[in-house]
């Protein structure tokens, strides 16, 4: 492999200083991700089949063609961000699903062999919805937790 200097390079090809990219945060992938969907709501996307009867140590390498996950893929601002493929680990592992998630939004027993991209879509959506609201009621829960003895010892 040869090295050359930027100076150098400048002489033979087109380059240029690309800032650093903005990294976005979870929530900013997944809707990145209904966008994506939304963009084109009828069209037919595969399912992942059964993925609860796949043995775990396999499971994260199931994929299917122009699944949800391959219409993910298929962005280049995605792939940007770190999504390495549209297998299921890496869908997973990139828009920080759990495996409840992954299976309401993946999966053919929930979804059929097929499903329209706008029912993906939506099940993305209650996905970030739904964990929004299960952070929420923590915080209440833990206020509440410190909150009634400090209350108890200011009565009593």
């Amino acid at each position: 492999m040869e090295h050359k200097r930027v100076e150098q390079l400048r002489s033979v090809a087109d380059v240029a200083y690309q800032p650093p990219k903005e990294v976005l945060t979870r929530r900013e992938r997944l809707e990145r991700w209904v966008e994506l969907l939304e963009a084109d709501p009828r069209r037919r996307l595969h399912s992942l089949g059964d993925i609860e009867f796949q043995p775990r140590e396999t499971r994260h390498l199931m994929r299917a063609d122009d699944s949800p996950l391959t219409v993910a893929y298929h962005d280049p601002v995605l792939r940007g961000q770190g999504l390495e493929s549209d297998r299921l680990g890496d869908g997973v592992a990139f828009f920080g699903l759990s495996e409840g998630d992954a299976h309401r939004i993946l999966c053919s027993c929930l979804n059929g062999r097929t499903m329209e991209a706008s029912t993906a879509a939506r099940r993305v959506r209650a996905s970030v919805d739904q964990r929004g609201q299960r952070l929420l009621a923590l915080g209440i829960t833990t206020g509440l937790v410190l909150a009634v003895p400090a209350m108890a010892m200011l009565v009593g």
